[in-house]
Formats: C-alpha cells, sequence, structure tokens
C-alpha cells in the first residue's frame, strides 16, 4: 500500500488528457508540477480561487485602521496641539500617511499568506528524493495522486496513469521511493 502515485509524462497534452480520466475514477487529491503555466490546468484540477486577494484586502484595512488610529490618537488625544487655529483633528493631513500603512501592511499579508498557503519554506518533500523529478521544472510533467488508502486504488490509479501515456508511475509511500529503474530508493 502506498499513500500516493507518482507520474511523469514527456508532454503536457497527455497530462492534461489523463487528468479529467482521474477525476472520473473519484482521485480528488490530484498535484501536478510542470515546467510552465499551462491554461486550463487549474479548471482541470478542479481548484478553488485563491483567497490572498481577501488575505491582502484583509491587511489593507488593518493598514488603514492602524495609520488612520495612530494619526488621530497622536494629535488628538496624546498631544493635541492648537497652532494658528486649526483643528486638531485634520483628517485630509493623515490620508498620505494612512494609504501608506495600508499598502504597506495589505503587501505584507499578501507575502506571509502566500508563504503559509504553500507551505514554504519546504525543505524537503518526498518527490524530490525519485530520479528525474528535477526535469519537472526543464521539460517534464508529473502528475501525483494523494490519498491512496488501498492497494487496489494504487493499481487502479497506476493503470489509468499509464493508459494516459505515462512514461513511468511510481507509488511513493512513507518509507521508500521507486527510482527509475524500478528497484527501491533512498529513504522517504
Amino acid at each position: 500500500m502506498s499513500d500516493s502515485v507518482l507520474a511523469e509524462f514527456a508532454s503536457a497534452q497527455s497530462m492534461m488528457a489523463t487528468l479529467p480520466r482521474l477525476r472520473e475514477a473519484r482521485f480528488s487529491h490530484l498535484e501536478t508540477f510542470t515546467p510552465f503555466d499551462i491554461p486550463g490546468l487549474p479548471e482541470a484540477l478542479d481548484e478553488r480561487r485563491s483567497p490572498i486577494g481577501w488575505i491582502a484586502l484583509a491587511g489593507g484595512v488593518a493598514g488603514v485602521l492602524l495609520g488612520y488610529g495612530i494619526q488621530w490618537w497622536a494629535d488628538v488625544r496624546g498631544y493635541p496641539l492648537n497652532v494658528g487655529g486649526r483643528p486638531v483633528h485634520a483628517s485630509p493631513a493623515f490620508t498620505v500617511a494612512t494609504v501608506e500603512t495600508a499598502m504597506l501592511c495589505a503587501a505584507g499579508a499578501a507575502f506571509i499568506g502566500t508563504l503559509i498557503l504553500l507551505r514554504f519554506p519546504r525543505l524537503w518533500a518526498r518527490e524530490d528524493e525519485v530520479d528525474g523529478f528535477e526535469r519537472a521544472s526543464i521539460d517534464r510533467f508529473w502528475i501525483e495522486v494523494h490519498s491512496i488508502d488501498s492497494q487496489y486504488e494504487a493499481d487502479k490509479a497506476s493503470r489509468l496513469l499509464k493508459a494516459g501515456g505515462a512514461l513511468r508511475v511510481l507509488p511513493l509511500s512513507g518509507g521508500s521511493a521507486f527510482t527509475a529503474h524500478g528497484g527501491a530508493g533512498g529513504a522517504i
């Protein structure tokens, strides 16, 4: 029994043609590794929209409240100065610093949110131990089918991947991975 199956494809077309077959067979936890962005890939994986926009919006709103709040407290409550009969709470004077603080907080929230959502820094992954996996950033396309609970499901996923034109199909588990020669590889 393995908990995932990894397949290597020579072309994006064969990889993309295999994804609907896997979805029809009710394999829902799919992950792809490609050297470039492929149009239609998020739809084929049925991925939901990223929450980064909402995270950046929350950071921006927090920045507006923080920037305006600090200036208001400093000028109105903490150290009010009546200079030349001007009002103590002069909101136009607070605008520039408030906008700058909002942009800084939105960018920081988006950066940190991206790191958290992508689980970075990820210094090691099981896939890194597979011989030839580094070609995922050059000219190969990979599909990993996660959450395989039985040998029957692993065999079914392997058959579907091979029928889709996979060059090789490798079971990955917590203990070992297979090398390009089919033998047991290093510890994973």
